[in-house]
């Protein structure tokens, strides 16, 4: 039987955002946040002003009980900073401090209501949230094509969806398939309720919607499936948010031009400091949801859908990763670090274009688009990409990824700007080695 917690949770959002509780998974429907031991200990923390002998851990001296060789490497942090642990949904502080990013990153969200972010172990572990909360056997996921290879497992392996794609690039202009996003959506629509990725910067490409291209998308959303009585979970992962390299991207995440824009999409925003920040295997990520007119207790039982599911699964994520990206945050320097990271990667970016507009590089391949993030593609001529990843590790000692029968992926974020032109002149003489190879 579905538990009274999470029966009130769900007439919260029957009442409040019917179309929403209708999104929800089997297991969505049956999530909740227990009241039990964490309840009672956060009352504790509260009111226990004598003796509060409710939490979990071992304390000694007024502070959480540690080993000295541990804390000398978290220097900067205090034993409760580091140690303890953290609420299910996250440090309250972090995730006001996130939303207010939020706004200030993404100014279409001015005026809209947006849940409070909940904090995730990275963005795979979001997707998983979402993927639980969502997604039932059989649901349609829409992805794009080419997409990374990790959906697959999040969202048919573990829940059994049915994968479908759609074009991202058109090869023709150059730019976001925009008449082939609308086919898949129109082809999907009839099936009542459908998940959509959107995954910008994207991954494996590098490649992010113009402004113009990101109103067309959402338009297709509204217009191709919503207005047509689908429900639509529109879920924006923005893992690599923030690095634009050109003037025409749109400077903020779908998620905001998509908020509260029609009663029957839910916009899901995971976005984290995971490469925003540099801090890969801190694992913070964050959850964002935002619907149409939302009543005023819809995003509570979101949240709290989202934190049973914390709960039940991880307990809560790592509490000294939140503390550091908090204190980094209030640095007076954050900002302009984050500048001086980015105008790095701009480089990067710019080099590989300058070097791939050289004419002779045609003979073996046809570079995709790509305008932000940390990768771009290559697609090969007369040969196969594994073969040539391999012969380029065995042969040259560079690693690339093969990410299809024909396409090379090349993650530039990780090359400095003086090995980027040595790096596709190997590539180059590789590829035409092995096409000689073949003409015999």
């Amino acid at each position: 039987m579905t538990h009274p917690l999470a029966v009130e949770l769900n007439e919260t959002l029957r009442r409040d955002n019917p179309y929403v509780l209708g999104m929800l998974s089997e297991l969505g429907r049956d999530l909740y946040f227990p009241k039990g031991i964490l309840t009672q200990s956060a009352e504790a923390k509260q009111r226990a002003t004598r003796c509060n002998a409710t939490i979990g851990i071992a304390r000694q001296g007024g502070q959480a009980m540690h080993l000295e060789a541990v804390m000398k490497h978290l220097a900067g942090l205090e034993p409760d900073e580091a140690l303890t642990y953290a609420p299910s949904p996250g440090r309250p502080d972090l995730r006001a401090k996130w939303g207010e990013q939020l706004r200030r990153k993404n100014p279409s969200l001015a005026d809209k209501a947006i849940s409070l972010p909940v904090v995730t172990a990275g963005i795979t572990h979001g997707l998983s949230i979402v993927a639980d909360m969502f997604v039932d056997p059989d649901n349609v996921v829409l992805l794009p094509e080419p997409f990374w290879g990790n959906y697959r497992m999040i969202f048919q392996v573990r829940r059994r969806a049915e994968i479908q794609t759609y074009p991202l690039l058109d090869r023709r202009g150059g730019g976001f398939d925009r008449d082939g996003f609308r086919r898949a959506l129109a082809e999907h629509a009839a099936r009542k309720k459908l998940i959509v990725v959107l995954n910008f910067p994207h991954n494996p490409t590098g490649y992010s919607l113009t402004r113009a291209e990101a109103e067309a998308a959402c338009e297709a959303v509204v217009a191709t499936a919503a207005e047509r009585d689908c429900d639509v979970v529109a879920v924006c992962d923005d893992a690599y948010f923030g690095l634009f390299y050109e003037p025409e991207v749109l400077p903020e995440s779908v998620f905001a031009r998509l908020a509260g824009r029609h009663e029957t999409v839910l916009a899901i925003k995971l976005d984290g400091a995971t490469k925003e920040d540099y801090v890969w295997g801190l694992r913070i990520g964050f959850l964002t949801f935002a619907v149409h007119a939302p009543g005023p207790g819809t995003y509570e039982a979101l949240e709290k859908k989202a934190a049973g599911l914390i709960r039940g699964t991880i307990s809560n994520c790592p509490h000294h990763s939140q503390s550091i990206l908090l204190k980094a945050m209030a640095d007076e320097n954050y900002a302009a670090q984050r500048r001086d990271k980015l105008a790095v990667m701009t480089a990067r970016a710019a080099k590989v274009k300058e070097v791939l507009s050289q004419k002779r590089f045609d003979q073996v391949w046809t570079a995709y688009p790509f305008n932000s993030g940390y990768f771009m593609c290559l697609e090969l001529k007369d040969v196969e990409a594994e073969p040539f990843r391999v012969r380029l590790l065995d042969q040259y000692g560079i690693g690339v990824i093969a990410a299809g029968p024909k396409d090379v992926r090349i993650a530039f974020s990780c090359i400095e700007v003086e090995q980027i032109e040595p790096l596709f002149e190997a590539m180059f003489q590789c590829a035409r080695q092995m096409q000689a190879e073949q003409r015999g």
